[in-house]
């Protein structure tokens, strides 16, 4: 009896060992792996490839900073019968610039001074007093009627009467110079009254501060 026991356990123990090897180990599902740092559920998900950022615009320009030495200059407008000496200006341009001496203005075919042209002569005396150094040419013009001999003649006439009045008004006469151009250089183009007023003149050049 104790043999037959003994056989049904060894046997029973065998036919336990076949079924377990022919049903085999459940397997393990195979993880995913997961990326660096991810925590939780969404460790398995492969992470969305992220788009690109923008390239970044450049900056806008910023206009250029003034050279030294360079600044903005004021055309003035010079008004009527105002004349102007070009001097020099910004990178090389000419710039107008009010003359300091004022010309003078004379009636058709005269070359008296004027009475209303006094001051103006009186402040072109104290401009010169107090530039002591300063020497000047005092042009004469003429307006577009009459020959040019004549208009020749009668512009050293104006000049010559501007240069006495300097003098009378204590300025040396070895600082003044006189030259006519008659009517070859008008002042204002045209041809009345407008534009000879203003061509009928003494006009002073500084040669020498």
């Amino acid at each position: 009896m104790r043999l037959r026991t003994g056989l049904r356990i060894v046997f029973a123990v065998f036919v336990l060992a076949v079924c377990v090897s022919l049903l085999g180990c459940p397997k393990r599902p195979r993880a995913a792996q997961a990326g660096a740092g991810a925590v939780g559920p969404s460790a398995a998900v492969a992470p969305r490839p992220t788009a690109p950022a923008a390239p970044a615009l450049p900056p806008a320009p910023t206009p250029p900073s003034p050279r030294v030495g360079e600044t903005a200059v004021s055309r003035p407008t010079p008004s009527a019968g105002a004349r102007v000496e070009v001097g020099p200006g910004v990178m090389g341009v000419p710039a107008p610039v009010p003359s300091p001496l004022k010309d003078i203005f004379f009636d058709f075919d005269k070359f008296n001074i004027r009475d209303d042209q006094k001051a103006a002569l009186n402040d072109n005396v104290s401009w010169l007093k107090a530039n002591a150094r300063a020497k000047v040419t005092i042009e004469g013009h003429c307006d577009e009627r009459g020959t040019p001999e004549y208009n020749l003649g009668l512009g050293e006439r104006r000049a010559k009467a501007v240069k006495d009045y300097l003098a009378d008004g204590g300025i040396a006469p070895d600082r003044i110079v006189t030259i006519s151009y008659g009517k070859e250089r008008p002042f204002v183009l045209g041809h009345d009254e407008s534009a000879w007023k203003w061509n009928r003149r003494g006009h002073f050049v500084i040669t020498r501060k």
